[in-house]
């Protein structure tokens, strides 16, 4: 399996498969680069080389204690774009990797990052503050971090129905897919996981939306019980440049079944503009 070290030593795994202009996928939390299995097949099938790395702390990568923020993530991606010196970029990010590659593509990508694609994503800012009088309350943070803490296995299980949208009448979600949530969850490290509660949740990304000079596909469904698509893709449309925003119609925040399966074309008709 490959696998690139970062300046700081850290072992960070990640899948190449393909040929052609690269997409680099950056997964959710507390999830790996498996979450982007089905994208990786697809984007290689249709000529481009795809990428997904398992973030540290999460999946393969090395069970980190420190690093775990946003700053660090959006390094370790450029350090691995760096090594394998890759250009004519496109980036794509669900959820918490939604904010690694904005990140990324605004404060390191100049030059090489040229499409950037976000679904259900976190920016520009998820906590409620007094600049944001709109987000979620501390408590809902605190509520995941005591979450993870106490008892993990059994949390990410009851996550899968909210994820999912599971718990919505007509949900066609598949026992498999809660499980395949489960299985990737239970790879990340403890620390990892409660300190990125903080990053995806505490970080302001408005600067880097605003940064954003390339074309940036926003997707997000009106049935997000995660990331409420109000305080996220609603906002982070109006301060991008040259954005283009998709809703899907009562989609949850997972990406699965006719989600996935319309999301996807999506990505090929966005990515051959």
């Amino acid at each position: 399996m490959p696998y690139f070290t970062t300046s700081d030593g850290t072992e960070i795994y990640y899948t190449d498969q393909g040929t052609g202009k690269p997409v680099i996928l950056s997964h959710g939390w507390p999830l790996s680069s498996d979450a982007w299995q089905v994208e990786v097949k697809l984007l290689a099938d249709n000529g481009y080389r795809a990428i997904a790395h398992d973030r540290r702390g999460h999946g393969r990568s090395a069970k980190t204690y420190t690093g775990n923020d946003m700053d660090t993530y959006a390094r370790d991606l450029a350090e691995l774009v760096e090594s394998l010196d890759l250009n004519d970029l496109a980036v794509i990010g669900h959820s918490t990797g939604g904010g690694e590659v904005v990140r990324y593509a605004a404060q390191h990508g100049v030059g090489r990052v040229t499409k950037v694609i976000t679904a259900g994503a976190v920016p520009p800012l998820m906590l409620q503050t007094a600049a944001n009088p709109d987000g979620l309350s501390i408590e809902v943070f605190d509520g995941i971090r005591a979450g993870v803490l106490s008892d993990s296995s059994q949390f990410y299980i009851e996550l899968t129905e909210a994820f999912f949208g599971a718990n919505r009448p007509g949900s066609a979600v598949s026992e498999g897919a809660k499980r395949e949530f489960w299985r990737q969850g239970m790879l990340v490290n403890l620390a990892a996981a409660y300190d990125c509660v903080t990053a995806f949740s505490e970080t302001d990304f408005t600067e880097d939306l605003r940064a954003l000079d390339v074309p940036i596909f926003i997707a997000h469904g009106d049935d997000d019980q995660i990331v409420p698509i109000n305080d996220a893709a609603l906002k982070s449309i109006e301060l991008v440049r040259h954005g283009t925003l998709k809703v899907y119609p009562g989609a949850p925040h997972g990406i699965s079944g006719a989600y996935q399966a319309e999301l996807d074309q999506d990505i090929l008709a966005f990515l051959a503009t």
